[in-house]
């Protein structure tokens, strides 16, 4: 039988008194905490535990010392003594405290109900304390002295914030602390409203401790759920800086609540903190119920980042609309970037809704609009773009984002009777003709030259210094496996398999797809490198991390990734403080197109262009579909166009010679005619009409193309041809030592020596020719061949020849 699911209090009504709000906070605050956070109801005082991960403290080094300290260092009084001494820090460590310990503590008389002064030299009440110097013994005669009598306790310190007892049963009955500054107070200011200053002076605490008293019941309990929210968070808060805020910000303001507490201005540091709590306090009554109703959206309330805003949608159905929009779409989208296209369309919608303005009824009816009005929104963007006010691709994107909300709205039925868009004629609609074609993607690639990525990989251990080892290992991981930044960020601890064969596996969560789990084989010297940050990590929270790359930002229990917002940042900075990245031929490259993302572009960039096919690529990128891996294997038609006439002008026929002598570029009639009078081949192309006619698939010589006068090659085929005849020979030497064959069937299969001469004087014909060029024409030559190659593809289901991966790292493979 399944167990049954207790299901979270219901929050209060808007409006609801303080009691109530209260009452909601203190029953979403799990009873674990306060037994985790040294709660005390009955005092309303919080005593953190000295070694509590996330409320930064530490225990003072010093031996028979229990007071905390801040950072790593001794507390306030061991400071002081460490001073005072003179002794190195290692040497004072060793030794016990001496220093005597303020705070409470009972009276040694017995039976005395009042606090001693302190631990040492002072270990009674303030009257037997003045008694025993009257006695003129030594302590311990005092106390056993029957004269030394038990006082009662005297009550609490009328300060409303204080912890402390009274040491006086008169006036205000303050602690000894609070009477000396009252007593001060009075002498300098004339006009001292003593009972304000009783409830808004700060409490004293120290340490550890903080005093939630003279607060209002329902502050304190958004204090608390707030301090419990960060906890659950990883987040680190300094019990020094909550209690300075509390005291000198959040008490002097007498609010019932925190966000009628007036921020701090001086102090950026406590006016995070306070925005933070109350944010966390006020998230807590909100709902996607009561969200749907506001014009700014909370969207943590539905389970994702950021905030969105309807205010500039100005027309009430439309308004509607978009909000129907708006909840539809976030029950769908699941990932980092759901705020910010949700964000897109509302502009989109804003900018319709501006253009609805003009109408003579501001767009109110929506049955007297029409397609003229879609048509005006569609001049007004063109005006905008015309007149610099938004880029083109940014037009693009608003009307696509506007046409995709008004589809959809029409998909969930709300032009129907009662519909927001009851009434809506037909015609008003943005068709697919209406969108902007976007901007022709430019002809250059966004993967980094190989040069660029060897100076990148050389400057590596600058970008560790300038930042931590986490960062670096998430760079090297990107480069080496090609993974976007968000999913090398949030790698898990254990991400590391290995296949049936041994070989080491990446595992992975693709974020932006929801694809969780997903394995890329990866190389050994990477795998090395994971272990060894495994074990970095492992020393570092030696409990049981999460992450592979943690946070050094309210992490400290491990589970939190570093930023991929945050790794953007710092990898900016680290290509900025490099030197200038020049290429082969000299030109500076764009230090703006140095991004992490870039590293996949290259990764996939360097596997295309070495042949590797694109139904392997897409799945090695996790794609959706081919398309969005064809990119990389597309060159523009100029390119292809310069590369085909420079290859083609180093065309050779069977015999090695020259096919198109001194000419350089192609005419469109000889371009045409090569295209459609010729097939592609193993090794260069075949003119032969039956095997056009037929793809390349009927070739009368059974493929023997070096014995054919209609095949011809040119020096992109170079590494194919090489390849070619290295198999040849292998062939030939292995049926040579084969004694298990007949003689006619060792004969018929073996290579001619004549074609194996006759590849051997091809290739050497097409070297020479190749050779005989300047240094800049081969550069050329060599170019315009491997962008050729690039997109050429495999026929007579033969393998291709790849190109070798560029050698970034020798250490480690690609």
């Amino acid at each position: 039988m399944t167990a049954a699911v207790r299901l979270p209090a219901a929050p209060p009504a808007t409006g609801a008194c303080e009691e109530e709000r209260a009452a909601f906070l203190w029953s979403l605050i799990k009873p674990g905490f306060f037994a985790e956070v040294g709660w005390d109801a009955g005092r309303r005082v919080l005593s953190a535990p000295v070694d509590h991960p996330m409320l930064g403290m530490r225990a003072c080094p010093v031996p028979e010392c229990d007071l905390p300290s801040k950072g790593r260092g001794l507390c306030r009084t061991c400071q002081d003594q460490h001073r005072k001494s003179g002794l190195p820090l290692e040497e004072f460590v060793k030794l016990p405290r001496t220093a005597p310990r303020v705070g409470p503590g009972e009276c040694r008389v017995g039976g005395c109900e009042r606090t001693w002064i302190n631990s040492c030299s002072q270990p009674l009440c303030r009257s037997h304390w003045h008694q025993y110097q009257q006695f003129g013994s030594t302590l311990m005669e005092f106390l056993a002295d029957p004269s030394a009598l038990a006082l009662p306790h005297q009550g609490d310190c009328g300060v409303l914030a204080c912890t402390r007892q009274a040491v006086t049963a008169v006036g205000h009955r303050l602690c000894h602390p609070h009477g000396k500054q009252l007593n001060h107070l009075r002498k300098t200011e004339a006009d001292l409203d003593e009972q304000l200053w009783l409830r808004t002076v700060p409490s004293g605490c120290s340490g550890s401790e903080i005093s939630f008293r003279g607060l209002a019941d329902l502050v304190v309990a958004q204090l608390l759920f707030g301090l419990q929210h960060r906890c659950q968070r990883g987040a680190k808060t300094d019990i020094g800086g909550l209690r300075s805020l509390i005291d000198r910000t959040i008490r002097p303001s007498l609010a019932g609540c925190l966000e009628d507490v007036p921020g701090p201005e001086a102090n950026s540091t406590a006016k995070v903190l306070l925005n933070r709590l109350t944010a966390y306090a006020l998230r807590a009554f909100k709902s996607p119920e009561g969200e749907y109703g506001k014009d700014i959206w909370d969207l943590a309330v539905f389970g994702h980042r950021g905030s969105v805003e309807f205010t500039d949608v100005h027309q009430p159905w439309l308004k509607e609309t978009a909000k129907r929009w708006a909840r539809d779409y976030l029950t769908r989208a699941r990932s980092r970037s759901t705020c910010s296209h949700a964000r897109q369309h509302l502009t989109g919608l804003a900018f319709l809704s501006r253009s609805l303005d003009a109408r003579q009824d501001h767009g109110m009816e929506t049955a007297a609009l029409g397609r003229a009005d879609i048509e005006n929104y569609l001049n007004r963007m063109t005006f905008l773009e015309a007149n610099g006010r938004i880029a083109a691709g940014t037009r693009t994107t608003y009307v696509r984002a506007a046409r995709n909300v008004l589809r959809q709205a029409r998909v969930m039925g709300l032009t129907r009777a009662y519909g927001p868009m009851a009434g809506l004629p037909d015609d008003f609609v943005i068709t697919r003709h209406d969108v902007p074609k976007p901007p022709e993607p430019s002809e250059e690639s966004q993967d980094l030259p190989p040069e660029v990525m060897r100076q990148l990989c050389a400057h590596l251990d600058l970008f560790e210094q300038m930042t931590c080892r986490e960062l670096r290992v998430a760079v090297e991981l990107m480069m080496d496996t090609g993974r976007r930044p968000e999913e090398i960020c949030k790698l898990e601890f254990h991400c590391l398999n290995r296949d049936r064969q041994g070989k080491p596996i990446l595992v992975y969560n693709n974020w932006k797809e929801q694809r969780i789990r997903r394995e890329l084989p990866i190389h050994e010297p990477t795998a090395q490198l994971i272990r060894e940050q495994q074990e970095r990590v492992r020393l570092l929270y030696p409990g049981r991390p999460l992450a592979l790359l943690p946070s050094s930002v309210m992490n400290q229990l491990g589970a939190k990734g570093i930023d991929s917002t945050h790794f953007s940042g710092v990898h900016r900075e680290w290509v900025t403080a490099l030197p200038e990245f020049r290429l082969d031929d000299g030109t500076v490259f764009d230090k703006e197109k140095i991004f992490p993302y870039a590293y996949r572009h290259s990764f996939a960039q360097r596997h295309a262009d070495a042949g590797v096919p694109i139904e392997v690529l897409s799945p090695l990128m996790d794609h959706d579909s081919y398309q969005s891996t064809r990119c990389y294997y597309r060159v523009k038609e100029v390119r292809l166009r310069e590369a085909v006439d420079k290859v083609t002008a180093m065309q050779f026929d069977r015999h090695g010679q020259r096919v198109w002598g001194a000419v350089t570029t192609l005419l469109d009639a000889e371009r045409v005619r090569l295209a459609i009078g010729s097939v592609q081949v193993p090794f260069g192309t075949c003119s032969e009409p039956s095997n056009v006619a037929a793809g390349g698939g009927a070739c009368p010589l059974r493929f023997r193309c070096m014995g054919c006068d209609h095949y011809s090659t040119d020096a992109s085929h170079l590494p194919e041809l090489a390849a070619y005849l290295d198999g040849l020979l292998r062939q030939r030497e292995r049926l040579r030592s084969m004694t298990e064959a007949d003689d006619w069937a060792r004969a018929e299969a073996t290579p001619s020596e004549e074609e194996i001469s006759r590849v051997r004087r091809l290739i050497r014909r097409v070297t020479e020719e190749v050779d005989q060029l300047t240094d800049a024409e081969r550069a050329e030559i060599q170019q315009a061949a491997a962008m050729v190659r690039k997109t050429r593809q495999g026929f007579l289901g033969m393998p291709r020849v790849p190109q070798p991966l560029p050698d970034l790292r020798p250490e480690r493979p690609a």
